[in-house]
């Protein structure tokens, strides 16, 4: 009787003789906004950026803070000892004093020029912030669909696997009857050897790609839910390159942000050629104290020294020239215009890199969608060319190795194509963020194609496909 190696043996097979460890109860499979919800809590990454933005937004009010009024206090206390020739006297006295100055900027331009810098710099490090929020949401879904491409990849390991040992057991009793030779066995357990090897790094696999979302969240998932074969695989929208990289000038997060870095090195600029520039206080001060302390003798205004108690008071105006400083203000506005270079630069490599991903995804997504159809034609027509060619080896037209390599091509375009269908979204996500349009409500379009009775096992595979497959066999002439 023949016995055809078919996908849909080799997959029951495998799911039958090997139940998924992780197997859970759907109340607690976990699905892709939930992980992202836990990574938005728990992500110690996330949690830095944000610390590191708290600190960086208090550089706006350390610069207002030198436009502002400043009002300073003392006291002072001292033992003075005067010495007179004529005639000959020493006093030894106890000196007290207390003073309280106030001054307020009228003209600083330096000053100016580094809060609108600080402000710049407030501005550039919330669109960071923003971006690091923005790069989660992808983090979270890489992580959460390299689960699911690991889980499909140990399920078709699995089940090629199975269709190994089942052809291994086949060339047992074929060599047993006298129907082949030990080189049809050996060459059958040398592949059912490989296949068993490839099923435990796989499973490793499984387990690397949920530490990484345990790493990702800080929460320990036994079970996720998988993605079904009716996801629509459709093309960007608009598909349209030169319209991606129009929003992503405009909504790039990153780019933003250097915009933001540029105009700050302009202000640093503003504020190092500020350094040449004359500078004008309002300062009032007020003391009480002995004269001893605050050294206030005035003959003519009091007739003869005074040594009792003091109070005075002074307002004015301070103006300071700065004439030479040793050619420090020359050097930092030469630094300043070297520093601006490098920013503007720096944002238009940034710029060019954008554009370049931009364009390079969105062709990557309109590839991705032509090879999800091709590698799901591909796994029918192996399928048909295993089941063909398991019938010449019946009937002696093909030969052990032959049979071995159908199966292994069938089941190396079973993993390209989960792997395509899961670059496709990974690829649609990674385009919006270039793009700067990515945002959470992405994540949860994707839920409605969440399956949460999904079993990698069963499920690995388009349900049509062993249909489809024998269809084609049979409308071969």
């Amino acid at each position: 009787m023949l016995r055809k190696l078919s996908l849909a043996v080799a997959v029951s097979c495998a799911s039958n003789a090997m139940v998924w460890a992780a197997e859970a109860p759907l109340s607690t499979r976990t699905d892709l906004v939930s992980v992202y919800q836990e990574a938005v809590d728990n992500n110690a990454d996330l949690a830095a950026a944000r610390a590191q933005y708290g600190a960086q937004k208090e550089v706006v009010p350390q610069a207002r803070a030198g436009l502002l009024p400043n009002l300073s206090g003392g006291a002072e206390t001292a033992s003075v000892r005067t010495s007179i020739d004529q005639p000959s006297a020493i006093a030894n006295r106890s000196a007290h004093s207390y003073q309280a100055t106030l001054a307020q900027p009228l003209f600083r331009a330096d000053r100016w020029f580094q809060y609108q810098a600080a402000k710049d710099v407030n501005e550039q490090a919330a669109l960071q912030l923003s971006a690091t929020e923005q790069n989660l949401i992808l983090q979270s879904a890489e992580s959460y669909f390299n689960v699911l491409r690991s889980q499909d990849n140990l399920a078709s390991t699995k089940a090629e696997e199975a269709a190994f040992k089942r052809q291994l057991d086949q060339s047992n009793e074929r060599f047993d009857v006298g129907l082949s030779d030990k080189t049809d066995v050996l060459q059958s357990q040398a592949s059912y050897d490989t296949a068993r090897a490839n099923r435990i790094v796989a499973q490793r696999q499984v387990d690397d790609a949920f530490e990484a979302l345990i790493t990702l969240t800080n929460r320990q998932y036994n079970s996720i839910q998988g993605i079904v074969h009716t996801l629509p695989i459709l093309p960007p929208a608009p598909n349209d390159a030169k319209a991606w990289v129009d929003t992503a000038a405009k909504q790039n997060l990153n780019l933003l942000a250097s915009n933001y870095a540029v105009s700050s090195a302009e202000q640093t600029l503003k504020q190092r050629k500020a350094g040449h520039l004359p500078t004008l206080d309002a300062v009032a001060k007020y003391e009480k104290g002995d004269n001893d302390a605050l050294g206030f003798s005035n003959p003519s205004a009091f007739g003869t020294p005074y040594h009792g108690n003091v109070e005075q008071s002074t307002v004015g105006l301070q103006l300071n020239i700065p004439i030479y400083s040793g050619g420090l203000t020359s050097s930092q506005v030469r630094q300043s215009y070297a520093q601006l270079d490098q920013s503007e630069q720096q944002r238009e490599s940034l710029r060019r890199q954008i554009v370049e991903n931009t364009r390079n995804l969105h062709r990557a997504v309109n590839t991705d969608v032509e090879q999800v159809q091709a590698r799901r034609q591909s796994i029918i027509s192996n399928q048909s060319a295993v089941e063909a060619t398991e019938i010449g080896y019946q009937v002696g037209t093909r030969n052990i190795v032959d049979v071995l390599d159908a199966q292994r091509q069938l089941y190396t375009s079973v993993r390209n194509y989960n792997n395509t269908r899961y670059d496709y979204i990974l690829d649609n996500l990674r385009l919006k963020q270039a793009a700067g349009t990515l945002n959470p409500g992405d994540l949860q379009d994707l839920t409605r194609y969440l399956k949460a009775d999904y079993n990698p096992d069963k499920d690995f595979l388009p349900p049509d496909l062993a249909k489809a497959a024998e269809e084609q066999l049979k409308a071969r002439p």
